[in-house]
């Protein structure tokens, strides 16, 4: 995952509006859930949803990178922060709202992660409590044999990445090159990020299986969907 690129996530998704996306999560939230007042926002990187969602609840981030929950910490310190994997997580406390955001559930790779991901999440749940989840891609919708190109730049930081894109058992599979620019020095890395492909039916079933209500919104944040469950208030 962000292993070497972890201190450039920001300006890697620079082009990502956090605030509005945040402001259109709110709103989704307390129309299904108008009293929540506590979220977890699990594989939060670095805490730029929580940054605008702290003004509106109690939250708390949960992620693996423990360099990622670095820079989260000192922009959010009002909140809470856990390192640990989202398939396999246990925190004192529940919540109203859990989510996880721009796709990274990917990240969990499997199906057998993905299912026990929303398992955890569920037991984490007050009553009456949300899961939203922001898929990334289907198998059928994710393109292969293209070259990505993105750029960042500004006077004392300046960033190039490509990537090419496949899929590698039932996984896409992208091997990024980045080349970052400094007054001091130029330097070269590379990555590779794996992330599962999961269809609508997977979701859907981990979602009821876990015991959720699950809603489906093929929009989304910004165009990839989201997936909203909701636990039995009883």
């Amino acid at each position: 995952m962000f292993t070497k690129s972890a201190k450039f996530y920001d300006a890697i998704y620079h082009f990502k509006d956090y605030k509005e996306a945040s402001e259109k999560l709110h709103k989704l939230i307390k129309g299904y859930n108008p009293s929540a007042r506590s979220l977890l926002d699990t594989a939060c990187g670095t805490g730029k949803h929580i940054e605008h969602l702290e003004e509106f609840y109690e939250t708390h981030g949960l992620d693996i990178n423990e360099e990622l929950l670095e820079i989260a910490r000192k922009r959010c310190p009002r909140s809470v922060f856990h390192i640990a994997d989202v398939s396999a997580f246990s925190l004192d406390r529940k919540f109203d709202v859990i989510t996880c955001l721009f796709s990274s559930i990917g990240y969990v790779k499997t199906e057998d992660n993905l299912f026990s991901s929303l398992r955890y999440m569920h037991s984490h749940l007050n009553p009456g409590g949300l899961v939203i989840i922001e898929p990334w891609f289907s198998k059928e919708n994710f393109r292969t044999g293209t070259i990505t190109a993105n750029h960042y730049e500004e006077p004392e930081l300046k960033i190039t990445w490509m990537y090419t894109s496949e899929i590698r058992n039932e996984m896409s599979v992208l091997d990024i090159n980045y080349l970052v620019g400094t007054p001091e020095e130029v330097t070269h890395f590379k990555e590779k990020h794996e992330i599962g492909l999961f269809s609508d039916a997977q979701y859907r079933k981990a979602f009821t299986d876990a015991g959720l209500e699950v809603f489906y919104d093929s929009i989304g944040l910004f165009g990839r969907g989201m997936y909203v469950g909701i636990k039995n208030s009883s």
